[in-house]
């Protein structure tokens, strides 16, 4: 079998799994065993202390537990729906490291039986979280009443085997397909093979633009695939939701996916926006009552036949509760409980199904019991350029036809293991497939989200200089003859010393107090400049950026001590690049952390996440970082030395820098 095989670049991506896959587990384990309970709780991953609130089955017939999070703290967390966790007690007070880590932050051996956190012996689902409440699904009733009886009850994430699982099984099933839909889509994306097309004339939609239009009439033409690539503020999700609509003119259903919870969020509102029926199969990242009314379990919850089916199943844990001894009817009373309520099940599923247009899920949610045996003529993966490889096979062998959408010069998939990233774990399907099939990519051309001078940076470096700005945002701006991008530099004294970053805690992050500050001391003197009452009339908003979850959570803190902010605290938000993918600001403020002597950037050598902190603004970008340890990549050099060509001081003041990779 020749090396360039699909087979055998499939078996390779299959190890490489494996290898992330015990790269995962393996850091899990250690953060779960070394890193304390307040550091987890700052990164998200914990909620300490937890109330319980009340339990119920839901219309699933899952025992769902309320909790609710007793902290003061304003923390982002990093629960959503369908995400594992453990439960766990936990003494009241107990320090962050220094029992159990030390000073250091590394594990203390001496310590390490004397664990102040003591696990369930059981894990939960999350269902949905709202806010400081959250509803987890827990596997049975004798769990339920532990957790209710416990004292100083607290829930972190727990490590997702059933993702890898899922991807494992969907790596297998492509490897082995013979003669099928599925063994000829693999053939095609490994090879060089042309895509098939229809052939029709053009369709005018005169409301998108001529690159959209395009984009529109290949997804349509498509036989095999169609790829729509949109860089920043390009309107793909216009695009897309346009592709739907007119599929669904020649198709019944479609299968709408994407790789987190709230892409696919985004993408089912706007579908429900222009009026197409959706079931969403999962609970949205927003609970709200627009999100939650096309959801598969609240649809269900309001079918007419439900308080039917409901008395069915409380009928049937009656029984099983009050078992009598002896009684030899009970079997027969409980199965023909359940017929009956299997039968209003699968009647319910079928109108559910048979209203809907679009069924929407993430890409492992595709495996949903309740999509069992569905086919579909064409699958829609918006922000496929995040996605692994394996989590898009696993909707595509429900399919004939694939319409990829997303943008492979922004955010790219997370892939914990340096080995499997460094061999190629980190390719995505829809890379793999614009680098075979570069004449099937459909770029869209037309920003309208940046002043042009923002956009240009992003445009040359990343798309030819190929994407323009729409004539109605291209001048766009706050204050009249204001630089639209500036670059400043934190120093820690009057000789211009630049400010050094610190590390804080193992696999906690960089930190750079001083840049901070300067950061928020610039944003303080640009809303002076523009004045409270115009920023509060017109909604001016602000998202404050860095790639460095440490410096965020510091940020944040001094964002709350500093009175001036306290009239703007609802229009300004802080967020790693991550939390601001997909989102756009009036202002965006970006922290870039690095600064030492050795010119050490660490993980801001992923450009990719730059083109996303860098075009998030419409109006007004202001970068934080210091030249000297920057400029010595050959991106951040021309980076600064486009905007110093936008300021009055063109390069006078640009530092002597040597560039390498």
């Amino acid at each position: 079998m020749p090396a360039s095989s699909p087979i055998q670049s499939l078996t390779e991506q299959r190890l490489l799994l494996q290898l992330e896959y015990e790269t995962e587990k393996e850091a899990f384990r250690k953060q779960t065993e070394t890193i304390g309970l307040v550091r987890k709780v700052k990164r998200g991953d914990a909620w300490w202390p937890l109330k319980t609130g009340k339990s119920y089955y839901n219309s699933l017939n899952q025992l769902a537990l309320e909790v609710f999070r007793q902290a003061d703290d304003d923390i982002d967390h990093n629960f959503e729906f369908g995400r594992p966790v453990r439960f766990f007690t936990c003494r009241q007070n107990i320090p962050d490291t220094p029992e159990r880590t030390g000073k250091t932050g590394k594990s203390n051996p001496q310590k390490a039986t004397d664990n102040p956190i003591k696990y369930f012996n059981f894990t939960a689902t999350v269902s949905y979280v709202d806010g400081d409440r959250m509803v987890v699904i827990v596997p049975d009733n004798n769990h339920l009443l532990e957790l209710q009886n416990a004292e100083n009850l607290g829930v972190q994430l727990f490590f997702d085997e059933t993702s890898y699982k899922l991807m494992f099984e969907a790596l297998d099933r492509v490897i082995k397909a013979r003669g099928n839909r599925l063994a000829e889509l693999r053939d095609l994306f490994y090879s060089h093979q042309p895509f098939r097309h229809y052939t029709f004339a053009p369709l005018s939609f005169p409301y998108l633009n001529p690159t959209q239009e395009r984009a529109v009439n290949e997804v349509l033409r498509a036989k095999d695939v169609a790829i729509v690539h949109g860089p920043p503020g390009t309107g793909k999700t216009t695009t897309l939701v346009e592709a739907i609509n007119e599929t669904l003119m020649r198709e019944s259903q479609v299968l709408v996916c994407a790789q987190s919870n709230m892409a696919v969020d985004w993408i089912s509102e706007k579908l429900v926006d222009r009026g197409i029926p959706v079931l969403r199969i999962g609970n949205p990242t927003r609970v709200n009552d627009k999100m939650l009314s096309f959801t598969y379990e609240r649809r269900f919850e309001a079918h007419p036949d439900y308080p039917q089916l409901w008395s069915i199943r409380k009928a049937i844990r009656d029984l099983r509760e009050h078992r009598r001894r002896g009684d030899s009817s009970f079997h027969q009373k409980v199965e023909r409980l359940k017929s009956r309520a299997t039968e209003l099940e699968v009647r319910i599923n079928n109108e559910l199904f048979g209203e809907a247009r679009v069924i929407a899920s993430t890409l492992t949610g595709a495996a949903n019991r309740l999509l069992q045996g569905q086919k579909y003529n064409t699958l829609f993966i918006d922000e496929a350029a995040q996605a692994l490889e394996a989590a898009s096979w696993i909707p595509i062998r429900k399919v004939s036809r694939v319409v990829f959408a997303g943008d492979h010069c922004q955010l790219p998939p997370t892939v914990k293991s340096i080995a499997a990233l460094k061999a190629g774990l980190g390719k995505t399907l829809m890379e793999r497939i614009v680098e075979n099939h570069p004449n099937e990519v459909n770029l869209l051309k037309i920003q309208y989200r940046m002043n042009d001078q923002i956009m240009r940076f992003s445009s040359d470096w990343f798309y030819h200089g190929e994407v323009e700005s729409a004539p109605s945002v291209r001048h766009r701006g706050i204050l009249d003859y204001d630089i639209p991008i500036e670059w400043k530099r934190a120093t820690d004294d009057d000789q211009g010393t630049p400010s050094a970053e610190q590390f804080v805690g193992e696999n906690f992050g960089r930190i750079n107090k001083t840049e901070a500050l300067l950061t928020l001391d610039t944003l303080q003197q640009y809303f002076e400049k523009i004045g409270k009452e115009r920023i509060l009339d017109e909604h001016i908003d602000v998202g404050v950026i860095s790639p460095y979850r440490a410096q965020v959570q510091y940020l944040r803190q001094q964002l709350r001590k500093r009175e001036f902010f306290k009239p703007y605290r609802r229009c300004i938000s802080v967020n790693t690049v991550d939390g601001f993918q997909g989102q756009e600001r009036d202002i965006i403020v970006v922290s870039l952390v690095r600064s030492n002597d050795e010119g050490q950037i660490g993980f801001l050598r992923d450009l990719r996440r730059m083109n996303v902190a860098i075009t998030r603004a419409r109006m007004k970008l202001i970068i934080l970082g210091d030249p000297a340890t920057l400029t010595r990549h050959p991106f951040y050099r021309k980076l600064y030395g486009y905007v110093r060509s936008l300021s009055r001081d063109g390069l006078d003041s640009m530092p002597e820098t040597t560039v390498s990779d």
